[in-house]
């Protein structure tokens, strides 16, 4: 019963049924339009790397705004089942531990890089803050290597002790960063993304 409930419940919200209503597999990708609404991040003929892709809203929605003359990439743990475009990479990997294999496939000289990871959730508000802290540093290493000079980056964080050390590494990588917190997040949620503008 509770795994219907569960299943049931995923759908609840409005940008749930909407998510459903336009076949995107997550009610995620309402973030990233906000942002991209914004910000202006992502180009037609752009090439974007998606960190921690599953379960695919991001990438399907990246896609689209690149057109098929852009290149899309995607990292994941977990599989990927969504259909998508032609332009459009996935690979399976562990994000904090990427090898020389995993990064000659992936390549590089990306216009962004996305990362809406967020580690599996314990309930300790400190555990959390700090597993969510170690995979955006990962992804900002990752960034600051497969960035083409200018690049953007945009990455999800959990609120709590260290948000203001990654938000100055961000900082400190790129010309300019801001910090934005979506309509579409929940309320109760911690998340809030950091985006740099222009890499260094």
């Amino acid at each position: 019963m509770k795994r219907a409930a569960a299943k049931h419940n995923r759908w609840q919200d409005h940008y749930g049924r909407r998510a459903k209503k336009e076949r995107f597999p997550a009610r995620s990708v309402y973030k990233l339009k906000e942002i991209q609404q914004r910000y202006n991040l992502i180009k037609k003929g752009d090439k974007v790397l998606d960190l921690g892709c599953a379960p695919g809203s991001w990438l399907l929605y990246a896609a689209d705004l690149t057109g098929n003359k852009g290149e899309i990439v995607g990292i994941d743990l977990k599989p990927v089942s969504v259909r998508v475009s032609s332009h459009v990479r996935i690979y399976r990997g562990d994000i904090l531990s990427m090898d020389d294999e995993l990064f000659r496939f992936t390549g590089k000289d990306f216009n962004v890089v996305l990362s809406d990871m967020a580690p599996g959730t314990t309930g300790s508000r400190h555990v959390d803050s700090a597993r969510s802290f170690n995979l955006c540093q990962a992804a900002l290493s990752i960034a600051q290597d497969r960035l083409i000079r200018g690049g953007s980056f945009v990455c999800k964080i959990f609120q709590g002790e260290d948000f203001k050390k990654f938000s100055d590494s961000v900082k400190n990588g790129f010309n300019r960063h801001k910090i934005f917190k979506p309509q579409s997040s929940r309320k109760a949620s911690k998340e809030i993304y950091i985006i740099g503008f222009g890499k260094k």
